[in-house]
């Protein structure tokens, strides 16, 4: 028996289209490459870790059947991203880009995770050119190639802190922290998708999705505020950000742009 695709199955068929991932072996990159390799996307898959990317693309060909192509690059290094451009415009198509990479740090990351007087202009300046200019750059340098689609979407993935400031309530008694430089990078990302939606349109269209926290093993003390903050009344998981990106990456959502879709469990409702 012939199945036929009603109106919502030709909307999300992506068959022949193909989505660049940057961050693709992170926590949400796998989510948003396993994703879109379920819809039939072919994908070009970015990330530093060469060993968990070969890793990453054999198990997405294995299980969807999809072409997969692998590029290991430091998005931190300009010489490396204007490399990486060039070599992905000698392609004949792209149809989504997803610019998911963040410099996120950690505790141990000097001038990062410190009192504000102890931040420093090194790692802001890291977090900056990682979060902010490199999808500048990548949409910049890929816009030729994605002006070719039908039905061409760039995401950029954000975050709650990019239009919020940080409860410091949630943080007492624990050792983790909220940069400025993390918060004012994805703020600036959130313009900069503004910005290139009336830019880019019509031909291209180009959307945020900003998550809210996301379960990972926090302090017991900063997940209990958290959770009791939240309308849902819990952290995120990396699969509820599947339909987000299905949305924004396929054809149900052709006449968005320039949009910050909040996928928080409510928090910045309040």
């Amino acid at each position: 028996m012939t199945i036929k695709l009603g109106p919502l199955g030709v909307l999300m068929k992506m068959s022949g289209r193909s989505a660049l991932v940057t961050g693709a072996t992170g926590s949400l990159g796998r989510i948003f490459s396993e994703t879109l390799a379920e819809m039939g996307f072919d994908l070009l898959l970015v990330d530093r870790d060469e060993l968990a990317l070969n890793d990453l693309g054999e198990g997405l060909r294995r299980s969807w059947g999809i072409n997969v192509d692998l590029f290991v690059c430091d998005l931190e290094d300009s010489d490396a991203r204007l490399t990486l451009i060039e070599t992905i415009k000698g392609r004949t198509s792209l149809d989504v880009l997803v610019n998911n990479a963040a410099f996120v740090g950690d505790a141990n990351l000097e001038g990062w995770a410190t009192p504000f007087e102890q931040q420093s202009l090194d790692t802001w300046r890291r977090a900056l050119e990682v979060n902010l200019t490199a999808p500048f750059s990548l949409a910049q340098g890929l816009t030729p190639l994605l002006n070719c689609s039908p039905g061409a979407s760039i995401i950029n993935i954000g975050s709650i802190y990019g239009f919020l400031g940080p409860d410091w309530r949630l943080y007492e008694g624990t050792s983790m922290s909220n940069p400025a430089a993390y918060a004012s990078s994805k703020g600036g990302l959130i313009q900069l998708t503004r910005w290139l939606s009336t830019t880019l349109g019509p031909k291209i269209r180009v959307n945020c999705i900003s998550p809210g926290g996301i379960a990972r093993g926090q302090a017991v003390k900063f997940t209990d505020r958290y959770t009791a903050r939240t309308p849902l009344g819990r952290m995120a998981t990396e699969d509820d950000f599947r339909g987000a990106i299905a949305y924004l990456a396929s054809d149900l959502s052709r006449y968005v742009t320039g949009q910050n879709l909040c996928v928080d469990g409510g928090w910045s409702v309040w």
